[in-house]
């Protein structure tokens, strides 16, 4: 059901889309792949910007994290004992189930996410919908950044050990879980699979998921439903995600970022080239015009020619 619902509700959303492109399907689909290309640069200079621009925004997101991280002990027996313990409930299995592949975007809970938006791709191109195809490009690129920066960078700098899973029961944990919401460091070089020893800080899931809620929000321009339907999955799988507050927070943060600044990016692009398209068109010499104006005078009728280059 959030399956179609996700594949859905672009279309619907694609009413006020200038968005039908004038170009062929194919040229259509060939642009928006070579603009999310182009764009891959301008991403990034677009997360500096967005940090580096509002730094007291920043500097206020930083410093809540880090009193969320000294609370955490307080904050994450609470929500296991109230929050997560309350959500009982699962989506059906729709991803591979091949063993070999640990780390999958088709496996699990992420194959809703990755086949929602393969569907609304797939729409894009049938509609020829120049939005609904950027719309999913920028979103599979959110998954992208979001497993580099949160998965491989962030967790293997941070290096943070995950909750125990029952923090109140005050049975000492298991390694590699703790109880001890401060206990960073914990350096294992870069993982590309799941690994629970040193990988809580950031969550990589809470990263990827806002990211394409970001991006589909700004591309449709409606908040509801995506994140809804992110938040949905999400929380379908909550108790295998095995994090600490803080950890699920700075995911959603961090997603929020890439999202805001793959989007930004792309729109400056393609304003950029909108401009330069516009410039080199004023600048294409007018086609010959020919005018035939009739001349009737006492003495004569006869036509009279006017050639305009």
């Amino acid at each position: 059901m959030i399956l179609s619902l996700i594949t859905l509700w672009p279309a619907s959303s694609q009413v006020k889309d200038t968005a039908r492109s004038k170009e062929g399907r194919f040229q259509t689909s060939l642009k928006v792949l070579k603009n999310g290309i182009l764009s891959v640069p301008g991403d990034f200079r677009e997360m500096g910007h967005l940090t580096s621009r509002n730094w007291k925004k920043t500097a206020a997101y930083a410093g809540g994290i880090a009193g969320l991280v000294m609370v955490d002990k307080y904050t994450t027996e609470f929500y296991q004992d109230h929050i997560e313990n309350n959500i009982d409930y699962s989506l059906p299995k729709i991803g591979s189930k091949s063993e070999k592949i640990e780390f999958s975007p088709f496996r699990g809970n992420d194959a809703y996410i990755t086949y929602s938006l393969l569907g609304i791709y797939g729409g894009s191109i049938i509609a020829n919908s120049e939005k609904g195809q950027t719309a999913v490009v920028n979103s599979f690129k959110a998954l992208t950044y979001s497993y580099v920066i949160s998965h491989l960078i962030l967790k293997s700098v941070f290096g943070r050990q995950r909750p125990d899973p029952a923090l109140s029961d005050g049975i000492p944990p298991e390694s590699p879980f703790t109880s001890n919401p401060l206990d960073f460091g914990n350096f294992h070089g870069i993982s590309f699979n799941s690994d629970p020893d040193g990988t809580a800080f950031p969550s990589f899931h809470a990263t990827a998921y806002y990211a394409v809620a970001k991006v589909l929000a700004m591309e449709f321009d409606n908040y509801w439903i995506p994140y809804t339907l992110v938040t949905a999955v999400f929380l379908s799988d909550i108790k295998s995600h095995r994090h600490w507050v803080a950890d699920m927070v700075a995911g959603g943060v961090i997603g929020t970022l890439i999202g805001k600044a793959i989007v930004n990016s792309s729109r400056k692009l393609r304003s950029k080239q909108k401009k330069e398209s516009e410039t080199d068109q004023a600048f294409l010499p007018e086609k010959p015009r020919l005018q035939l104006i009739p001349q009737i005078s006492g003495r004569m009728v006869g036509l009279h020619c006017v050639v305009t280059f």
